[in-house]
């Protein structure tokens, strides 16, 4: 918008920022949804609300006991919250799941009434899954395996006196419930039990929400059942926007459930991105709604590539090295070349995996249900002894750093545990020389430019009882013959049946049987130090340099597809049928996608699109007007 003069007013919005304080009013609370679009700072505006609360109703809250709540949906969100409030224990700031925990945690009695009807119904779809089903499938073990699990779990119940709370899956104890049961139990017991509501309100008179178009749609049903019940002393604030709505179980009509009594703020201002880039993300978007975004005043014009591949390209990792460099040199920017400062967003993990060569190490794991969630945010239990035990010594001693290694030994060697070092008595020299010798040996596995497989490091910690083995490795710690070994190393014990080995300990083999290299680059990568990140990972993120890979091949996936996006590809039977019925199509899921990865950009921004129609890609984009035609660079030339 401009002002009377006609010049760029950079600071419309914040009148959004006064609608949000006056809805705040705890004598007379009024729920908002504030719309607000890639960049435009919606993280600042709900700071601005909580700093308000702090300022203007922190003795109030205090003398009743309450609290304000507010509810992100990564721990990412919730630790910089935290950090603009100062810490402040006023602010209660935790992700969906953990808040959901704190609101059901000891009503004992009650879960196990809602557990039992929900195991006996999956005990009975299972059953009927199976007799339907084929035999011999993998399909039917995991199902076999998930029946005889609820049917203990069913036998178990009676005797559980106490529940607790496994949020990635990984405690199998009886008594833990996994995250979806924790969202599925806060949800039905808050649109069933009144004084579960009656708690929430008491608690908490004003919750607000981040990404609320991703938070489940179940949880988000409830709320909004609570809201209508107390509007009079509970303020209700959700912060998002549709057209970055990411995952699939988020409430897909938000917009169309909030009351006319709500406020509805809506911030129109992009601040991180330059003005071609606002043009290029208002084109993808006008297809889906109107809302548009204007820039700033002092931001350059921005650069926007478009490079079309053939699918054809082998050597995927050298064509994006040579796209890299041509960004340098459109932009002269010198921080596009190899080993700059540029971000890969990817679709798929495996395409990171094999960017960065770890993926005969990732796949296998990935492919294990149970363990995807571990192995994508680094707390799978097992794999925390290579990553945060072996590679940090590992590292310390390449550095020299003498501190480090003894911070690594002591803090996690069972050789200078405390009681093994009074067990030795007057030969407590001796044990540390011990565990001096176990970390030289360790050590050993590296010289002269060997990189030993993970297998080797862990039977040398077995032998040298340098750290603990966990109880999944335990096993696998001993030497096996070299036929098993190959077929490890091949990867075939994956996928084949084999008496000897069931799926997860042939996905440890495979794993065990990489060189540690391999752990470093995954470490990289899951600790989001690499040059490439997901799609979907990024959401709240922004950086100078993006480059987006469309690689609907290598993703693997059904439920994206950058081909059809971009007319390159005819829509399925499936995506007809949705349109035809009003339904959701994987274009308008792509289009979300392609509209977060784009506004991530703050300068410059480069796409690379692979596919078998190249032509037809390059004719849709330049008709939709998404990019001039000296916009787009087809078939590049590549180095040999």
């Amino acid at each position: 918008m401009s002002n009377a003069l006609g010049q760029v007013d950079d600071s419309f919005d914040d009148a959004v920022d006064e609608t949000i304080r006056s809805c705040l009013d705890l004598d007379s609370p009024t729920s908002f949804f504030l719309y607000a679009g890639a960049g435009s700072g919606k993280t600042r505006s709900l700071s601005k609300a909580l700093c308000h609360l702090r300022k203007s109703q922190s003795n109030r809250l205090r003398l009743r006991g309450q609290r304000i709540a507010v509810i992100t949906y990564t721990k990412k969100a919730r630790d910089e919250i935290r950090h603009r409030v100062r810490l402040d224990p006023l602010v209660s700031v935790s992700t969906i799941h953990s808040f959901a925990w704190s609101l059901i945690q000891g009503r004992d009695l009650d879960i196990r009434d809602w557990l039992r009807p929900f195991l006996e119904g999956r005990i009975n779809k299972l059953n009927t899954q199976l007799q339907k089903g084929r035999s011999g499938t993998k399909t039917e073990r995991d199902r076999t395996r998930k029946l005889a699990q609820s049917k203990q779990r069913l036998k178990d119940l009676p005797t559980i006196k106490k529940f607790i709370y496994s949020p990635i899956g990984d405690n199998h104890e009886r008594d833990a419930l996994n995250h979806t049961e924790v969202i599925s139990i806060t949800s039905e017991f808050l649109k069933e039990k009144t004084t579960l509501q009656s708690v929430l309100v008491s608690q908490y008179p004003v919750l607000l929400i981040d990404e609320s178009q991703d938070t489940n749609h179940e949880l988000m049903e409830a709320l909004l059942n609570v809201q209508k019940r107390h509007s009079a002393s509970f303020c209700l604030g959700l912060f998002g926007d549709t057209m970055q709505r990411i995952y699939a179980d988020g409430l897909k009509d938000l917009p169309d459930r909030i009351p006319d009594d709500w406020e509805r703020p809506a911030k129109r201002m992009n601040h991180r991105c330059p003005s071609r880039i606002i043009e290029l993300i208002n084109r993808i978007r006008a297809d889906a709604d109107d809302h548009q975004q204007q820039g700033r005043s002092d931001k350059p014009q921005g650069v926007v590539r478009l490079f079309v591949l053939p699918s054809s390209v082998a050597d995927r990792t050298k064509a994006e090295l040579a796209i890299a460099n041509k960004m340098a040199e459109v932009t002269e920017d010198p921080q596009w070349r190899a080993g700059g400062d540029y971000k890969g967003l990817i679709l798929e993990h495996r395409m990171a995996a094999v960017r960065m060569g770890f993926e005969q190490f990732f796949i296998p794991l990935y492919a294990i249900d149970k363990f995807k969630t571990g192995l994508l945010d680094g707390t799978l239990p097992w794999l925390r002894l290579f990553t945060k035990r072996v590679l940090p010594l590992v590292r310390a001693i390449k550095d020299g750093n003498r501190f480090a290694v003894a911070s690594v030994v002591r803090g996690h060697s069972p050789l200078l545990e405390t009681k093994a070092l009074e067990f030795e008595g007057n030969r407590q020299v001796a044990q540390l020389q011990r565990a001096e010798q176990a970390t030289q040996t360790l050590m050993n596995l590296w010289e002269n430019g060997h990189d030993p497989t993970l297998r080797e490091v862990l039977s040398c910690i077995q032998t040298t009882g340098l750290f603990y083995i966990p109880k999944e490795l335990k096993s696998l710690a001993e030497e096996y013959d070299e036929n098993e070994l190959e077929s490890a190393e091949s990867g075939k014990g994956v996928n084949e049946k084999d008496d000897r080995l069931n799926e997860v300990t042939a996905a440890l083999e495979a794993a065990l049987a990489r060189p540690f290299r391999e752990v470093e680059g995954y470490v990289s990568y899951q600790e989001e130090l690499s040059p490439f990140a997901t799609h979907q990972g990024v959401k709240g993120l922004e950086f100078p340099r993006v480059m987006v890979i469309l690689d609907d091949g290598s993703a693997r996936g059904f439920r994206f597809s950058y081909e059809k996006l971009f007319g390159a590809k005819t829509l399925s039977t499936t995506d007809r049928k949705n349109e035809a019925e009003g339904k959701e199509t994987s274009i308008d899921q792509t289009r979300r996608l392609f509209y977060v990865t784009c506004s991530r950009a703050m300068e410059s921004l480069a796409i690379v699109a692979y596919t078998d129609k190249p032509a037809a890609l390059v004719t849709t984009v330049i008709e939709r007007r998404w990019f001039q035609a000296d916009e787009v660079i087809e078939s590049p030339t590549l180095p040999a």
